[in-house]
């Protein structure tokens, strides 16, 4: 089956007969209207899995193919993208808003790079970490685009990968102000969507081009 015939959202699962979504929850910061509407829709249609995944999203996994639309239209949530060549989601820890140890406002800068850059088309698919201080709770060396909050500002990190083949991030700059951080993140992206092959990701263009090559291109 091709993308154009599956329903809006859904991902074929093994058995190749039902299927599973994944609702835009940015930053992982949910509402109780969003998990009444999510109860809901999991007692309705009798949904066999609803689980927590690693980019702090809740996917509906076992729904029939009819089942499909009726689900969104229960929701009225967003589709998050989990399969497609674009940014798939931006994680971030809870930073200044609630932990004694964050240094820069996590969930802030999360939620305005969601709202910039997520479904950005990409020659693949490509992960985002926002995290408040050097813990690096949201993973952000790991990641294809990370940043780390420190006492002089955001440090951003490129080229990260927690897959089969794992690679941590080099550094591409430091001391950014949060203005600074998403227009970098911007220019990394379309240098990155500009100069590699698809289906390549991040960490395998960084670690081809070199991180002194992207920080000339881009800074």
């Amino acid at each position: 089956m091709s993308d154009k015939d599956l329903p809006a959202g859904a991902i074929l699962q093994r058995d190749k007969k039902t299927y599973a979504i994944v609702p835009r929850t940015p930053v992982g910061v949910v509402t109780p209207d969003v998990l009444e509407a999510l109860a809901r829709v999991g007692r309705k249609f009798e949904i066999p899995i609803m689980k927590i995944t690693s980019g702090q999203r809740i996917a509906l996994v076992g729904l029939e193919k009819e089942q499909v639309d009726q689900v969104w239209e229960d929701l009225k949530m967003d589709i998050g993208p989990a399969v497609g060549l674009c940014v798939h989601y931006v994680q971030a820890c809870p930073g200044t808003e609630v932990c004694k140890f964050g240094l820069r406002d996590s969930l802030g800068l999360g939620l305005e790079l969601e709202k910039m850059f997520v479904g950005k088309e990409l020659p693949a698919k490509m992960k985002v970490g926002v995290s408040g201080c050097t813990m690096c709770c949201a993973e952000s060396y790991v990641r294809d685009v990370g940043l780390i909050g420190k006492k002089k500002g955001w440090t951003m990190v490129v080229g990260g990968n927690a897959s089969g083949r794992p690679r941590i991030a080099d550094v591409l700059a430091e001391d950014l102000t949060r203005g600074e951080a998403i227009e970098l993140v911007g220019r990394f992206m379309d240098y990155y969507r500009d100069n590699s092959n698809k289906r390549s990701r991040s960490s395998l263009f960084v670690k081809k081009v070199g991180i002194d090559a992207v920080k000339k291109a881009i800074l």
